[in-house]
């Protein structure tokens, strides 16, 4: 009887087992099977050469960027910069970009589904439509001139990613052999708005203001003084120059680093961590599934001069241009923005819509009355400093950042901001390494990339 209830028990025991791995197959069947499929080795979706010999990758505008020949091998378009602009969306051949959509995307590309796999009847796999303007992608290239750096600009309503630039960059139809440590291909096979981080400098002022417009009742009341070096915590914080008596808005659009590393001080470690987490800048992002580099940031375990230097976007931060892209575009939209997709729509060689995407949106990182504040300001920078007539027909507002690397290394540029145009809801992010001047350099590059997007040039 005992050996009939073991039995019994095993049995129980087994068939428990066998339900339970099961579902787990299931669930990570349905979960992750367009990921098994695209298995490299998969023969029916790879060629002979490792390369993906099926589905049609294209622009926004249907501008082929990557498509299959009629010897079963992949190609590109035509133009060799657009090439090079758009290799960290549309990817390489050998599979080493990995935010590019033939690896990124290769299931979509494949047409895989969960009832016939990866076999489609004419065998050509899906046309994957994304959300980027190649021309954009272009003039953003030929804009950053050789530097390295990223550009991002996205619309903060829909999540569409417009202009998502990595640079340097190779011709994934001529791919150079790269030798380790060569200086002119450094990092070149991260996507560096997705997966970068940059020391921020003025550009994380912005934080530093909304939690002092929240938490200091006086600040529009307050004046302050630069001489051009201001004691925090006993010891100096630096300007270039002596900004000389300026209220708050003069201290923004001035960008004054004295004023800034007084108010972090002031607001303290607790307050500069809660309201640099809320603006999700330690966050990370899924970008149609590619993850973003979340952002660092030292407030805590500091001196007060050390906390100083953090409010202004130095000491020990590190920011992600995706991420602040993001918060530029809830600054625009109220408080929340969408977060940004790079798939456009995946389509079969019938014409069938394979799957749709719909637009998403980040928590609230910021208040409704603060973004309209500090929209305001950011509104007033550009009218007062970096120049209305580089951004024609745009209600524009930014803020610059000049960012000091040490090493003896020029500082890093950064320009980020939004456009309040009806018509032209977009949040923008560029970074330029070496590039100097923020309002300069990358500011000259945001200015490029907007003009072709708004006016056409």
């Amino acid at each position: 009887m005992r050996k009939i209830e073991r039995r019994a028990a095993v049995c129980l025991l087994l068939s428990a087992a066998l339900v339970l791995g099961t579902y787990i197959f299931s669930f990570l069947f349905f979960k992750d099977g367009g990921r098994w499929v695209s298995f490299a080795a998969n023969r029916h979706l790879y060629n002979s050469s490792g390369e993906l010999s099926v589905g049609q990758v294209l622009d926004r505008d249907g501008d082929l960027l990557s498509w299959v020949d009629a010897s079963g091998r992949r190609v590109y378009y035509a133009n060799t910069i657009v090439r090079k602009a758009t290799l960290h969306t549309v990817g390489d051949t050998q599979g080493k970009i990995g935010s590019g959509a033939l690896v990124a995307f290769a299931d979509k590309l494949s047409g895989y589904n969960l009832i016939t796999g990866a076999y489609t009847p004419l065998g050509e796999g899906n046309d994957l439509y994304l959300t980027i303007d190649a021309h954009l992608n272009y003039v953003a290239y030929q804009a950053l001139n050789g530097r390295k750096g990223a550009v991002g600009v996205y619309n903060y309503k829909t999540g569409e990613m417009l202009c998502l630039l990595s640079s340097p960059a190779f011709d994934p139809a001529d791919p150079p052999e790269i030798q380790e440590g060569d200086p002119q291909y450094d990092g070149v096979y991260v996507n560096r708005f997705l997966s970068g981080s940059f020391v921020p400098g003025s550009v994380f002022k912005t934080v530093t203001l909304s939690a002092a417009i929240e938490k200091l009742p006086d600040l529009f009341a307050r004046t302050f003084t630069c001489t051009g070096s201001t004691l925090v915590g006993g010891e100096a914080v630096t300007c270039p120059s002596a900004h000389g008596e300026m209220d708050i808005y003069s201290a923004y659009s001035n960008s004054c680093n004295g004023v800034f590393a007084q108010l972090a001080a002031e607001l303290g470690s607790n307050v500069m961590t809660s309201y640099t987490r809320k603006a999700g800048l330690t966050d990370t992002y899924k970008v149609s599934g590619l993850k973003t580099t979340s952002g660092r940031f030292q407030f805590s375990d500091c001196t007060e001069n050390q906390l100083g230097w953090a409010g202004v976007g130095q000491y020990n931060d590190l920011l992600n241009p995706c991420s602040l892209m993001v918060y530029m575009g809830a600054i625009a939209n109220g408080g929340k923005a969408a977060v940004p997709q790079l798939i456009y729509r995946t389509v079969t060689p019938l014409g069938i819509p394979a799957s749709f995407y719909l637009p998403h949106k980040t928590g609230t990182l910021i208040s409704s009355t603060t973004a309209e504040t500090l929209s305001g300001m950011m509104a007033r920078n550009v009218s007062e400093v970096y120049g209305s007539g580089r951004f024609p027909n745009m209600d524009i507002c930014a803020k610059s950042g000049t960012a000091e690397v040490g090493g003896g290394k020029t500082p890093t540029s950064w320009f980020s901001g939004f456009l309040r145009n009806e018509d032209a809801p977009y949040a923008f992010a560029v970074v330029v390494e070496e590039g100097g001047s923020g309002s300069k350099t990358a500011g000259g590059v945001a200015s490029s990339v907007l003009n072709a997007l708004v006016n056409g040039d």
